[in-house]
């Protein structure tokens, strides 16, 4: 977390979470997930761009990201995880999910974020994103993750999930949790690369993956 506490000396450090608090969140979530049941839709271009060894940007809203962390932990991906409050939670957590993670928001840490993503997708490695996070508003579509595959040459992957029965928290992005047993529907568009260019055309472009971002959660929802 950001708060800081005293140390002896007069030196100060950032306190974190309990230390149960990441062990026990994470055998909920295993507990919890193992009961549901998935449904995937378009995965067949996920498949072809791991065959080719083409690096994706995974971009998805954060309110929907639960289900999507479970499906794909263990398979190395690189997540962008925010230097505010929760951040660290959720960073420890997908740690033992087999994630690795970049720390940094478009607010704090934003510059040096980006440059840590497009370092992974050029190295190789599939990257995930959340573009309304970690403050949102809920799904306005900020264009970092574009610019990650403008300059790393990734095609960007717009992913949703949803499920026939679940909690919503009354956070700000409506946090989905699917309930014991329930349906999950994954559904993803097409991976695609995105041309080079500047910040105005990467604005662009984000207007146009938030719509297309918006239908895939509203199918996965139907």
């Amino acid at each position: 977390m950001t708060d800081a506490t005293p140390r002896a000396g007069g030196t100060r450090r950032r306190s974190g979470p309990p230390r149960w608090l990441v062990p026990l969140g994470t055998l909920v979530l295993r507990l919890l997930a193992r009961t549901w049941r998935y449904r995937v839709i378009g995965a067949e271009g996920v498949r072809s761009a791991r065959r080719d060894a083409r690096p994706m940007v995974f971009a998805f809203w954060h309110g929907r990201m639960l289900p999507l962390l479970w499906y794909h932990r263990n398979e190395g991906i690189v997540i962008l995880v925010s230097e505010h409050g929760d951040g660290e939670i959720i960073a420890r957590v997908a740690a033992r999910l087999g994630y690795r993670s970049v720390r940094g928001s478009t607010t704090r840490g934003g510059g040096r974020a980006l440059l840590g993503l497009i370092r992974a997708a050029r190295e190789g490695c599939d990257v995930g994103v959340t573009p309304d996070g970690p403050r949102g508003p809920a799904e306005v579509f900020a264009p970092g993750a574009v610019v990650v595959a403008q300059r790393s040459g990734a095609s960007m992957l717009l992913l949703a999930a949803g499920a026939t029965r679940a909690w919503r928290l009354g956070s700000w992005d409506g946090f989905l949790i699917p309930k014991p047993f329930a349906r999950v529907t994954i559904r993803y568009d097409v991976p695609t690369p995105v041309p080079r260019g500047d910040v105005r055309d990467a604005a662009k472009v984000a207007a146009q993956l938030q719509a297309r971002l918006r239908e895939l959660a509203a199918e996965c929802d139907d």
